[in-house]
């Protein structure tokens, strides 16, 4: 793992409770981790959202806000950095990424519309589909495959992306890349992947549009695994990448290393004029859009912390040692390592459980109950069901994702729960699967509950 490009300035006491305690407190959460309160947890891994540890600049920026409704200086601080970094004129700032991709969404997609692009992540889909529009998976072969050590698996794959735009021409509202893709495993797209994207999404006049909550964590896969960009900066990759889409979207709480935060970057003069009112009406006004000053004051510094190349190594090298060191164990995870997270192949490790069990979730309750580690989800209960049979759909995967924070933990905690993950692999076959006692209608793994099977099948 890559040196600590940084020291401690601040701590927050973290207890882990006894067994049984654990056991009481996960039962009490109606068996979803969600529900659990943070001082129940000992590591939490649930997400990397709003989680990181902010700078000592950033808390200093956050004395300088301008908590003015209209023309807030911190806006303007924001709006260059964004400007700056990512290359694009036009900024709407909201509460935090699905505040973006609700004014987002509301404006460009209709009844029937088409949204093709690489994995969509749980409330990009939800917002999709709630504006009676449809999602569609383009992401290469290589993105399902286990035993694939494909470089760049958040690739789109580019016949199936021509074949959509054919087939639903007229229809498709624009085509989506998420850098990194989340919903696979924290995996890159390569810039090459990026141009060819660009160049077909040109030739069907579509718009092209990036989610760039991880963008930065994109960029270092770039600059490490696609060759002709190896000597370029950081900071160079980002302004290359951004250059081949209209605009994007970001929730601030990734890679600008936020608690909370967000913002629609645009190219194009016309699309913010139309998605300005809609701002307005669902965020709060153009110039703070749901966010406080400091928080903008903030965000501006975090945008630039978050693509420097030392903290970079060393957060995704976080990710790669903890993958490496489950994988001596012997469970099965995703490979190569993505940016953000460990995942966890939880249908391979507990093969006992059918996917309308959900061996994710099941995993992820049995990692608390053994050590106090809260992780999260990515396979069928976050699929959800299908909207016209009504049945659960069938992810292609069942993971379990760590999702470490920026500048939280240290080897320790990740040594730690490497240890508690060695005592799970070695009682696999006794943990159950869950089923619903209530099943949210929408986003259901946030606010469902669930009871464990009476014994594995």
């Amino acid at each position: 793992m890559a040196f600590l490009p940084y020291k401690t300035k601040s701590i927050e006491k973290i207890r882990l409770l006894p067994k049984k305690e654990r056991m009481d407190r996960m039962r009490r959460a109606g068996y979803n981790l969600f529900f659990l309160n943070s001082g129940d947890v000992y590591i939490d891994f649930l997400t990397d959202s709003g989680t990181g540890a902010m700078s000592q600049d950033q808390w200093a920026a956050l004395m300088r806000g301008d908590e003015s409704y209209a023309g807030s200086a911190s806006f303007r601080h924001m709006q260059k950095a964004v400007r700056d970094i990512l290359g694009f004129p036009y900024v709407i700032p909201c509460h935090q990424g699905r505040g973006a991709e609700n004014v987002f969404n509301s404006s460009l997609v209709k009844n029937g519309m088409i949204v093709p692009g690489n994995a969509h992540f749980d409330t990009t889909r939800a917002h999709i589909e709630h504006n009676q529009g449809l999602p569609l998976d383009c992401t290469i072969a290589a993105a399902y495959d286990f035993r694939s050590r494909n470089p760049f698996k958040g690739n789109a794959d580019l016949k199936k992306l021509e074949r959509i735009l054919q087939k639903y021409s007229g229809r498709v509202a624009y085509i989506l890349l998420t850098v990194t893709c989340n919903q696979i495993g924290g995996q890159p797209v390569s810039l090459e992947n990026i141009k060819n994207v660009s160049r077909l999404a040109k030739r069907f006049r579509t718009p092209l549009f990036f989610d760039i909550a991880r963008f930065a964590e994109n960029a270092f896969f770039i600059k490490m695994r696609e060759k002709k960009y190896r000597k370029w900066p950081i900071a160079g990759i980002v302004r290359e990448m951004m250059r081949y889409a209209n605009g994007a979207l970001m929730s601030a709480k990734k890679d600008a290393i936020m608690n909370i935060g967000g913002f629609i970057a645009l190219r194009d003069k016309k699309l913010f004029q139309e998605l300005g009112p809609r701002a307005i009406l669902m965020e709060g006004f153009l110039n703070y859009g749901g966010m406080a000053g400091r928080d903008m004051e903030a965000l501006a510094v975090g945008l630039g912390e978050g693509i420097d190349e030392e903290y970079l190594n060393h957060r995704i090298g976080q990710v790669k040692y903890l993958g490496e060191e489950m994988a001596k164990i012997g469970i099965p995870v995703l490979q190569p390592f993505g940016g953000h997270a460990a995942y966890i192949d939880a249908g391979r490790m507990l093969p006992h459980i059918p996917y309308n069990q959900f061996p994710g979730h099941a995993l992820a309750v049995a990692a608390y109950i053994e050590g106090g580690i809260r992780g999260v989800e990515v396979g069928s209960l976050m699929e959800g069901r299908d909207p016209e049979t009504h049945q659960n759909k069938k992810a292609r995967q069942e993971l379990l994702r760590l999702a470490i924070p920026r500048r939280v933990y240290a080897k320790e905690h990740l040594d730690y729960v490497i240890g508690v993950f060695r005592e799970v692999w070695k009682k696999r076959k006794n943990i159950h699967g869950v089923r619903f006692i209530y099943e949210a209608p929408i986003l259901r793994h946030f606010s469902s509950r669930f009871s464990i099977e009476a014994k594995p099948r």
